[in-house]
């Protein structure tokens, strides 16, 4: 099997050197490519290894000893040289948050997200201007939020960070009093992310601490101290469209809005907060780029949070903001209607398929989600979120995650981590389309059998 994708690797970097000679060469001369053509005779050759459609070859990826090509990196419970072996015993793993159910739209649209860089590209700390971040790539930034309606941006600051992840520290730390005897609170409420509490710990400071639950300042919301309130929308892990919960001048506000994309949830109307953060990797799903900008209303907080971003990482890397660029340029193509209208349905189609198999259960529970206007779309838009929140039902089944593994071979991730019961499990909906496939037939067998073998 490994000689039979070597030949095809081989065969497949000749047809490209024939078809790129006839290309640069053709008479005239207007399409003479000169330095590109061997990277994009390599990316070509890589791109068309098949892995049998279960996983990837990547240019970065490893080569073996004897080997020309990268070897295939397989898809959750498949393996193989060529990904072709399913592993029957495997767990269903859906735990993590990977959005690898956009990759199908990347391939059918290859030719137009695809970049050939030079290696004496943007070799500076910064842009011609002075400063971290691409005007270009603002720009697209702005438009897209216009024409999806999921964000206002006019008079508003936007800075990059390295991923939402890097924003949310900087915003505390931007939104936290100086020098003050009584660091700021900061709270969420309960189902969630625990990033919140994991970074403020972990970058402690003087100027702010983790205090837990947001009901529980809800009657302190006008005392002296400062608070800061994660507002997740749409929430991780159950998919709510949470607001804000307590108000008063001491109250400042994260709006994390990263899965405010119609992949994932209606657009009722454009978010308006005073720092809100979002991610290309719930808008393009591409997470490893780690690109993520936040759209600020007061200047005085967007200096501190770019003095924070310029400190800590000297901005985000040039490569990962010309990807993004590259990237958007697609995303606005036709108005954003491909990638939506894709990703929609694709959640979409998920969730009505698990909620159909949890139906059935009298074990199990899914997070109640309503059909809702979409300004977007201009229509009512089905459910379509991140994640199923699942709930154990039974008394005896206190920890539902623990019963999934053992009753179904399914890996979740634990109620306990987002400080909810542990009672519920959050399953992941957006990985590969292997991972659902499987998913989804686990708990089906699970639900099936939970009246016990039927009389013949």
């Amino acid at each position: 099997m490994v000689e039979t994708q070597s030949l095809k690797y081989v065969l497949c970097l000749l047809c490209s050197v024939i078809l790129n000679i006839i290309f640069v060469f053709k008479e005239g001369g207007e399409w003479n490519l000169s330095w590109s053509r061997i990277a994009a005779i390599e990316a070509e050759a890589v791109a068309a290894i098949s892995c049998s459609g279960h996983g990837r070859a990547y240019l970065d990826g490893l080569v073996l000893d004897g080997n020309k090509e990268p070897v295939c990196e397989c898809n959750t419970c498949y393996g193989g040289p060529d990904c072709s072996q399913f592993l029957p015993d495997c767990a269903a793993d859906a735990n993590g948050g990977d959005p690898l159910f956009l990759e199908p739209f990347w391939m059918q649209h290859a030719a137009s997200s695809a970049l050939v860089v030079a290696g004496w590209h943007r070799m500076s700390y910064k842009y011609s201007d002075n400063s971290f971040i691409s005007e270009e790539l603002e720009k697209l930034i702005r438009k897209v939020h216009s024409i999806v309606g999921n964000a206002c941006t006019d008079k508003r600051y936007i800075v990059f960070g390295a991923g939402s992840t890097q924003l949310l520290n900087a915003a505390v730390h931007a939104l936290s009093p100086d020098n003050s005897s009584s660091p700021a609170r900061v709270v969420a409420s309960i189902p969630f992310y625990p990033v919140y509490e994991l970074q403020t710990d972990i970058f402690r400071s003087v100027n702010f601490n983790f205090q837990g639950d947001t009901s529980l300042w809800k009657n302190n919301s006008d005392a002296g101290t400062e608070i800061i309130e994660f507002v997740t929308s749409p929430n991780n892990p159950d998919g709510q469209l949470n607001k804000a919960v307590l108000h008063g001048s001491n109250v400042k506000t994260i709006h994390d809005h990263a899965y405010y994309w119609s992949h994932f949830t209606a657009i009722p109307a454009p978010a308006d907060g005073d720092v809100m953060i979002f991610t290309l990797s719930k808008l393009t799903g591409h997470a490893g780029s780690r690109f993520g900008w936040a759209i600020v209303k007061d200047e005085a907080i967007y200096q501190r949070m770019s003095t924070y971003l310029a400190l800590n990482t000297m901005g985000v890397s040039r490569d990962s903001q010309l990807r993004s660029l590259k990237l958007l340029k697609v995303v606005l193509a036709g108005g954003g209607r491909d990638i939506f209208e894709f990703g929609h349905e694709t959640m979409k189609k998920r969730w009505e398929k698990l909620n159909k198999v949890i139906s059935m259960s009298k074990r199990f529970s899914l997070q109640k989600l309503a059909p809702k206007y979409c300004t977007y779309f201009q229509k009512i838009s089905g459910v379509s979120p991140a994640y199923g929140w699942l709930k154990c039902e039974k008394e005896e089944d206190k920890h539902c995650s623990a019963v999934l593994q053992a009753a179904a071979n399914i890996i979740g991730r634990e109620g306990s981590l987002f400080y909810a019961e542990d009672r519920y499990v959050r399953l992941s909906l957006i990985k590969s389309q292997d991972d659902f496939d499987l998913l989804l037939n686990k708990l089906n067998e699970l639900v099936s059998g939970e009246e016990g073998p039927k009389n013949m």
